[in-house]
């Protein structure tokens, strides 16, 4: 099992930056896939990011490519999710969540997950 806290959440103004950070617990970290999705209040949660449990292959949804990165560091048991140029349509919680060996970009793939950090974008 793999148990998931995120960070770095908060309000920011459109344009500006946040990063978020997912610290895992457990000594298997190295062996999970690990994702950031995103829920705006009324909406079903949607796919952000993903990355592989090297961090050689990487996804992104279309609608932050360019303006997000995520990362991992493998020894800190952490992922992360760097945010730039900001826009009031990312106002949403965002998790981090983790699954074995692959990467995957639909929520039902992911079998651990974080309680979320809200993050709040002002126009």
């Amino acid at each position: 099992q793999v148990q998931l806290v995120e960070s770095g959440g908060g309000l920011v103004q459109a344009g500006g930056s946040l990063r978020l950070s997912c610290a895992a617990s457990g000594r298997t970290f190295s062996s999970y896939a690990m994702g950031w999705f995103r829920q705006a209040p009324g909406k079903e949660r949607e796919f952000v990011a993903a990355i592989s449990v090297s961090g050689g292959r990487i996804s992104y949804a279309d609608s932050v490519k360019a303006r997000f990165t995520i990362s991992r560091d493998n020894a800190k048991n952490a992922v992360y999710l760097q945010m730039n140029s900001l826009r009031p349509e990312d106002t949403a919680s965002y998790y981090c969540a983790a699954r074995r060996i692959n990467i995957a970009t639909v929520v039902s793939a992911y079998d651990y997950w974080g309680q979320g950090t809200q993050v709040t974008v002002s126009s």
